[in-house]
């Protein structure tokens, strides 16, 4: 199919609305829908288009024509978008940690300007790829792509990437040796190890998939020393115990920002 007409049914797909999107689960109907729909395009089809409201409305992102509606709307994870919206100030140095296709990342660096910086840590290839896509559409020369991921320790590590049912590949994580048969090793560092080379962090966005401890752990130097506010995303109960307790002892206090977040800010000595 020429590229002109992948484009155009890419958009057509981008902008089902909701209604006529959920006839996909009528039995037949929507069998015969989505045979055609990957007919006409393929399942790792990307398209460009304009983010058309809130925050991050007008930035170019490269998006899934099937999953990209919540970008496109601009709702996507609006509590993080709030956070990130309120607290950012021009000047100021993000880091994004677990930027997966930049959406957060792209933001942070609109709203930093050019006297601040945004590094944007991406493990996963394939979804640094994209991101790097996405930077260069808009331009954003205060983004530093980081491929790599962020653990307790600098090194290579194994890493399981997200499978197909994964849209955006967001659900790659590190994993110990042995417990993915399709794991490959990847680069990861220590933030403390980091930021001995790199300007020092005044806000963080953590996104890790379940890797939230070993995060805290190997950025606890930064974290005493620099002090900035950390939205962190949790995967488990006993990973959000654990964070809370290692930020509590670093002096942070901890804020619910939704059932998946926590926001934690440091207490004035």
């Amino acid at each position: 199919m020429p590229g002109e007409t992948r484009n155009w049914v890419g958009n057509l797909l981008l902008r089902t609305p909701a209604s006529v999107r959920s006839i996909r689960n009528l039995p037949v109907l929507g069998g015969l829908m989505h045979r055609l729909s990957h007919r006409l395009l393929s399942s790792d089809e990307k398209i460009w288009a304009r983010i058309e409201a809130g925050s991050a409305k007008g930035l170019w992102m490269e998006l899934n024509p099937r999953t990209g509606q919540s970008y496109l709307r601009g709702d996507a994870e609006i509590a993080v978008q709030k956070v990130l919206t309120e607290r950012l100030r021009p000047g100021m140095v993000f880091y994004d940690l677990g930027a997966n296709i930049g959406l957060f990342s792209m933001l942070a660096a609109r709203i930093v300007g050019s006297r601040g910086r945004v590094f944007s840590f991406e493990p996963d290839p394939q979804t640094a790829a994209r991101l790097e896509r996405n930077v260069e559409r808009n331009e954003l020369r205060n983004m530093t792509i980081v491929r790599k991921g962020v653990g307790s320790t600098s090194g290579k590590h194994a890493f399981a990437p997200a499978d197909s049912s994964s849209p955006d590949l967001g659900t790659g994580r590190f994993v110990k040796g042995g417990e993915s048969a399709n794991a490959i090793l990847l680069e990861c560092v220590a933030l403390d190890d980091f930021a001995r080379e790199a300007p020092a962090p005044q806000a963080i966005k953590c996104d890790v998939e379940g890797a939230e401890v070993e995060v805290l752990r190997g950025a606890e130097r930064t974290l005493r020393e620099h002090r900035p506010w950390i939205l962190c995303e949790m995967h488990s109960e006993a990973n959000d115990r654990t964070c809370r307790e290692l930020l509590e002892n670093l002096g942070y206090k901890i804020d619910v920002v939704d059932s998946h977040h926590i926001l934690a800010a440091p207490q004035k000595v």
